[in-house]
This record gives structure tokens, C-alpha cells and sequence, in this order.
């Protein structure tokens, strides 16, 4: 019988593996695979790669396109039967982990007015960036927030959390972003229903805004020492402030514009343990460097148009639209207008990167820092 084929991963390089199949070694091979082994030159290269090699790819989802078809799933499924109704962004190289790019789930949600989703609680850490629709809510281990468009709220890993539209509101769409793909890689992943499906809310309505939302005041006698950021809800309109301000005192980064971290007000580090958040505003008429990083990013248009260029390649975009760069590809954003300015939310995984030691940044050095378009 003749011996199968086998995948092996052979460089001419001195310190890389490079063995050449032979029909004893092919024999060996056989019976490692009967005893659940391998030989590791065989997949040493593969697994241990010079640089990052992601699955994913640069991707970019129109919401002109999306839509339509977010709103019709009101008519076909229900938020009872559905659990959450909401549009999945699957990339072409993560289909089988659900994923947007790298490790990190994104989705579109859809509510109608005096609709209630079931209050539950899971170990992702997930967040909501608002869209469009007025009267959204979510409530968060009993602290409830009114939303608006382009507001970013929190429910970390292991709290209670639901969502809802007030029976005045209009239809709202919301953009939810997890670390679903990471958690399930790690095997840890729980999700527990509410017993009582939802919560009850025990706080004023907006407590924690107030409470933890003020500039470079921290309330007297408050104490906070949980993973994730008190301040669950991190508001559209002092945010655009703020970009506006600092890019009165800044000229920016090179490779992002005006960039500002959303962070948890009592240790100044990242929003959650394993998600990081933060706006950027391009300057009108602004053209950043490229560059890349370890981690993964995904990108909603808060205002404005313009493109990005990943690994070469011209994602053109507009208010609303969502786009992922993968991990170590290269990247730059162009703002298209020459008299309004342009930001760009963006949710990522570098918490990760940071806390394992793993980030690592390069600027593109050929052409003035700006990539060759590639066809």
C-alpha cells in the first residue's frame, strides 16, 4: 500500500527545517499518527512563521448594503426567538470561528420600539457603538443608560446586561463588537439566561455618567476595583469635543490623525481587559502613513468619508461603514473632504497584545510612507 501524502513545510534556510521526505521517514510518520504525534520539522515553518501571518483579510461592509436586510430580519424572527437579532460581519478567512478579523466578533442589532431583549451574561466582553434610532437602552448589572448615535457603551465579561428601545423611541441599529472567537479559542466561554429574563434597575438612570463621566474629577470616597471601566457609557458628543480640542494643541500622529484612547477613568488603562477603544479625527484633506501593528482592528465611520488603504488594496468609505485590518498589514486613511473633518471608532484586541507582551509596531519606509496601490 502506498504511503499517503504528507504536508511538509521545507525552507532552504539555516536554522529552519528543511527534511526531505523519504519513504522510511514517510513510515514514521504513519506510526507517530497512530500514537496522536507528529514530528515537529514537519510543521515547524507553518506554525512558527518569520513574521504574522493572518487568516483574515482586509474587508470592508457598506451599510447601505447591509441595511436593509438588518431591518427585514424584524420581520422574520422575533427578540424572544432569536435571543438577539442581529446580522453577523463574517470574514472570508475566519467563517468557522464567526469572526470579523482575528479574534473579534462584530454584528449588526436591530430593535423596534418597546422591544426587550432577554437579560443574560457570558465571559466575552462585549460593547455597543449606536448607529441610528433614538430611545436605545441597555442596563448593565442594574446601572441603566440612554443612548444616542455614535454613544459607545460596555457590558463587560460576567455582568447582567439587556438592551431595549423605549415605546417612543424609533428603529434603532447598533453595532455590538465581542471577543466571542478569543474566549472560545481559550475554552472559557459561559453564558447564563437572567432567571428572570430581565433585571431590575436599582440605580438613577445615567448613574455611572455622572458619577465617573467628568474630566480629571474623581467622585470622593468612590471605590472601583473590577477588570473593566466604571464608565459604561462613553458619549458621542464630549468625545467629538475632546478630539476637537486636542487637535488645537497637537499636530497628530503621523499614521492615525488625532487619536484619543477611551479609557477606564481609575487606572487610566484600556475600557476592558481584552477589548480596547478609540476615536480618531483626520484633519480635512489629511493623508496618514502607513503602518502596521500586532493586533486586530475594526473600524466604524462615526463622520464624514474618505478610504484607507490595506495592504495595498482601496477600501473607499462613508458614515456608517465598518472595515477590519487585520494583524501586521499595513495601513493608512485618507479623510476625502477638504473642509470637514473625519473620525473613525475603532474596537481592538491590543489589551491582549499588551499584556502578553506580543505588540509590535513598523512604519512602511518606501514612498514616503505610502503604500503602492496593488490591483
Amino acid at each position: 500500500m502506498a504511503t499517503k501524502a504528507r504536508e511538509n513545510h521545507r525552507e532552504d534556510v539555516a536554522g529552519r527545517a528543511n527534511v526531505e521526505d523519504t519513504p522510511e521517514l514517510l513510515a514514521y510518520y504513519d506510526q507517530l499518527e497512530k500514537l496522536e504525534a507528529g514530528a515537529l520539522w514537519t510543521v515547524a515553518n507553518k506554525i512558527e512563521p518569520w513574521q504574522p501571518k493572518s487568516s483574515s483579510v482586509p474587508v470592508l461592509w457598506r451599510y447601505e448594503d447591509l441595511r436593509a436586510h438588518v431591518l427585514r430580519s424584524v420581520e422574520l424572527v422575533s427578540p424572544e426567538k432569536a435571543g438577539r437579532r442581529v446580522i453577523y460581519l463574517n470574514n472570508p478567512g475566519r467563517r468557522e470561528h464567526a469572526a470579523a478579523v482575528g479574534w473579534l466578533y462584530s454584528g449588526l442589532q436591530v430593535m423596534h420600539p418597546g422591544e426587550v431583549a432577554s437579560a443574560h451574561a457570558h465571559s466575552a466582553s462585549a460593547l455597543r457603538f449606536i448607529m441610528e434610532g433614538e430611545g436605545a437602552y441597555t442596563i448593565v448589572d442594574g446601572h441603566k443608560m440612554t443612548l444616542g448615535a455614535n454613544d459607545f457603551v460596555l457590558t463587560p465579561n460576567g455582568t447582567w446586561h439587556e438592551h431595549g428601545v423605549s415605546s417612543d423611541g424609533t428603529p434603532c441599529i447598533w453595532q455590538d463588537g465581542l471577543d466571542i472567537p478569543l474566549v472560545n479559542t481559550l475554552e472559557a466561554n459561559f453564558y447564563v439566561v437572567h432567571p428572570d429574563l430581565q433585571q431590575s434597575v436599582g440605580y438613577p438612570v445615567n448613574d455611572m455618567t455622572h458619577t465617573w463621566g467628568n474630566p480629571g474629577l474623581r467622585p470622593a470616597g468612590a471605590e472601583w476595583s473590577k477588570g473593566y471601566s466604571p464608565l459604561l457609557k462613553y458619549e458621542w458628543g464630549p468625545t467629538y469635543e475632546a478630539l476637537q480640542r486636542y487637535g488645537k494643541a497637537t499636530d497628530g500622529s503621523p499614521y492615525d490623525g488625532v487619536l484619543m484612547n477611551y479609557v477606564n477613568p481609575v487606572t487610566g488603562g484600556p475600557v476592558m481587559q481584552t477589548i480596547g477603544a478609540s476615536m480618531q479625527m483626520l484633519r480635512p484633506g489629511e493623508s496618514t502613513r502607513a503602518h502596521r501593528h500586532t493586533g486586530s482592528f475594526i473600524y466604524q465611520v462615526a463622520k464624514g468619508r474618505g478610504h484607507s488603504i490595506i495592504d495595498g488594496k482601496r477600501f473607499d468609505w462613508k458614515e456608517r461603514d465598518i472595515f477590519c485590518v487585520p494583524s501586521w498589514a499595513w495601513h493608512e486613511h485618507v479623510n476625502a473632504s477638504a473642509s470637514e473633518d473625519a473620525c473613525l471608532f475603532t474596537f481592538n484586541d491590543l489589551p491582549v497584545m499588551h499584556a502578553l507582551g506580543l505588540y509590535r509596531e513598523e512604519a512602511f519606509g518606501d514612498n514616503g510612507g505610502r503604500q503602492p496601490l496593488v490591483s
